[in-house]
């Protein structure tokens, strides 16, 4: 009884701070590849949550838990559901691609290079070999990161959607910027540091900023190396898969990815249980070679 109102609660929390009724969200609006894929409408509704439900207020460890995950996992999915369609109009076009090298259209073309703009790749298809090594590095970073994984670090960041950042300025994940007045300035800063803990707009602009971050900053090579491993392997993708890619994401390294996996083992009912899944994972599937595209 208690949890069905914890989870009540969470879901009205995030309703109070929608300031759009639904912001539609499409990879890619203009479906330039939808002659090479079935026609979908694939779309996700995710609210623009701009504050955080007071999760201080809770008495209970477990209830708190179970309010953040709640309130936090439908914009995570959401998120992951446009990279997955991303994902699924790359896989459509390199197929395409493969079968007829001159076939791509330029719409197609020009959303490849949208694609890999966003994604920090330098687009070129001038050659096959350079192609192919376009596409296996999009492919290496166009891909979801399992939600156990975000809604864990999200916890360990924010403290559980307590800490000053993340009340402050909705970033959960701890991320920086560098210019001056992007963000908050933390207390134990150094005199010649000039970084600020970054200011977000929403929360659905940190989880978008976070999964960017991880799926193109060289610090997190190895992590889409064993995700990339993980699909060539056609296996699932967990969270534990990927922790040990993680080590630059703090200064505490090895003690951190120990702490995410342990934080993973003990947390991972309530996600299950938070979410209605077996198991939340990045499902296998379709990669180029990842050998030839160095990052």
């Amino acid at each position: 009884m208690l949890r069905g109102l914890v989870i009540v609660l969470s879901i009205l929390a995030v309703a109070a701070a929608i300031v759009a009724p639904n912001a539609l969200h499409l990879a890619n609006p203009y479906r330039l590849y939808n002659n090479v894929v079935p026609a979908q409408d694939i779309a996700v509704a995710a609210p623009t949550v701009t504050e955080l439900p007071d999760f201080a207020g809770y008495q209970q460890s477990a209830d708190k838990k179970q309010a953040f995950f709640g309130f936090l996992a439908p914009l995570v999915e959401a998120e992951n559901a446009l990279i997955r369609e991303q994902r699924s109009g790359l896989e459509a076009l390199y197929t395409k691609w493969r079968l007829k090298p001159d076939s791509l259209s330029q719409e197609q073309l020009s959303w490849l290079e949208y694609l890999a703009k966003r994604y920090r790749v330098e687009f070129s298809i001038a050659s096959e070999a350079e192609a192919e090594e376009t596409f296996a590095l999009l492919m290496r970073r166009v891909d979801v990161v399992p939600e156990t994984l975000v809604l864990v670090q999200a916890a360990n960041e924010s403290a559980w959607g307590t800490s000053r950042f993340a009340t402050e300025a909705l970033n959960l994940f701890g991320q920086w910027c560098f210019t001056e007045g992007c963000g908050l300035i933390p207390a134990a800063r150094g005199e010649e540091a000039t970084h600020e803990v970054q200011k977000f707009d929403s929360i659905n602009a940190s989880i978008r900023s976070y999964l960017r971050n991880l799926n193109t900053h060289p610090a997190y090579f190895e992590m889409r190396q064993l995700r990339a491993e993980q699909r060539e392997r056609r296996a699932d993708i967990r969270a534990l898969d990927l922790t040990p890619g993680l080590l630059s994401y703090s200064e505490r390294g090895e003690d951190y990815v120990e702490e995410l996996n342990a934080m993973i083992r003990v947390n991972r009912p309530i996600i299950l249980e938070t979410m209605g899944a077996e198991e939340p994972v990045a499902e296998p599937g379709f990669t180029p070679s990842s050998d030839s595209a160095p990052e």
